[in-house]
């Protein structure tokens, strides 16, 4: 996809939210320049990494140029503030006022520049000032309430929900954004204001609306919707979306009497008494192994299947099929293995070494 080829952005953005919405606009055509201080995006020094390059920082910023400036001097922030004079977006994750500081606000900006902020808690209120990181936003939100572990306490989900759909938020505002500006005959600067906070309130939409309208937390959805282990040690994920589902359920397992039991008969009365449910159900997966209830559950139509690792993913037949997945030549780090972009597809270039465009770039 060429849909912004001649769009120039420039990504003063950290971590993952605000350069994940830089490199999917660069899959979709932009010329996106990082911008990063010496030391580089904090995320070049996370997860498995090699000469300033890191498994993380190569997720979120391929397809992208480099330029490194100390914002801390005069002569870096005047480069900066020359490139940001280029941009069609600006992207930046700073402390709110940090940048307008810098002299990296929109008003920097061209006079119809997509202007977008990342924060964790917004521009404006009372916690404006706050840190924050996918784990604060996933607490903050209620998400973890609903991520309950076998020791019954809240626990963060083990990816980082928050900053990925935060940014594919911040992408779709830009698009909006850029398809307003194009209509609009007079040019006038968008400002955009998103917050890890919002968008992780964003994802669990249906739960936060649930509990607000009847003053107490949400009820459990679709018990007994789950993961079981099986007899060879793996999992087995099943979910139910109908009560009929539940007989059906019932009858593979071999425990029909189940169905028939009061308790049982609804997902509202099953989720009351689903500590006297679940034991019956562990028990009956624990009998055969994860092929044979795949195998059988599937067959009856039913929302079933082995919960996978990330390499059992990456060498599932399917997933190979259909080219969900790619190979990205990464210098420092090697041949790395990356999901697809969804809708996008695009196998971008690899991520840049810190700086590498520095004398291409300051030389304009």
């Amino acid at each position: 996809m060429q849909a912004y080829q001649g769009l120039f952005v420039l990504d003063a953005g950290q971590g993952v939210a605000g350069p994940y919405c830089g490199m999917l606009l660069a899959a979709c055509g932009a010329d996106v320049v990082k911008l990063e201080p010496p030391e580089g995006d904090w995320s070049r020094g996370l997860t498995t990494r090699q000469d300033r390059q890191s498994v993380l920082h190569v997720s979120f910023n391929r397809g992208k140029r480099s330029v490194m400036l100390d914002l801390k001097t005069e002569a870096g922030r005047v480069a900066a503030q020359r490139l940001a004079a280029r941009a069609d977006v600006l992207i930046e994750s700073f402390r709110p006022g940090v940048a307008a500081r810098l002299g990296l606000g929109p008003e920097s900006a061209k006079p119809d520049a997509v202007c977008l902020s990342i924060s964790g808690f917004g521009q404006a209120g009372p916690y404006a000032e706050r840190p924050c990181t996918d784990s604060v936003a996933q607490a903050f939100s209620g998400l973890a309430t609903l991520n309950e572990g076998l020791d019954g306490a809240p626990h963060k989900v083990g990816a980082l929900v928050s900053d990925v759909f935060t940014g594919l938020s911040a992408f779709a505002a830009v698009q909006a954004a850029l398809a307003e500006r194009a209509r609009d005959a007079a040019p006038r600067r968008r400002v955009l204001d998103v917050s890890l906070m919002a968008g992780t309130a964003a994802l669990i939409a249906p739960q936060i609306a649930e509990a607000g309208l009847l003053g107490q937390a949400p009820a459990l959805l679709n018990v007994p919707a789950g993961s079981y282990r099986a007899a060879c040690g793996g999992w087995v994920m099943v979910t139910l979306v109908r009560d009929p589902e539940f007989v059906t359920l019932c009858r593979v397992l071999g425990l029909p009497p189940l169905a028939e039991d009061a308790r049982f008969a609804s997902f509202a009365a099953r989720a009351a008494h689903r500590g006297a449910l679940l034991p019956l159900l562990r028990e009956a997966f624990a009998q055969q192994d994860v092929a044979h209830w795949v195998r059988a559950l599937q067959a009856e139509r039913l929302l079933a299947e082995r919960v996978n690792t990330p390499i059992d993913w990456l060498a599932d037949p399917h997933v190979r099929a259909v080219g969900a997945a790619g190979m990205v030549a990464q210098p420092e780090l090697g041949t790395v293995p990356m999901p697809a972009l969804p809708g996008i597809g695009a196998w971008l270039p690899p991520a840049p070494a810190l700086g590498a465009h520095n004398a291409e770039l300051l030389g304009q």
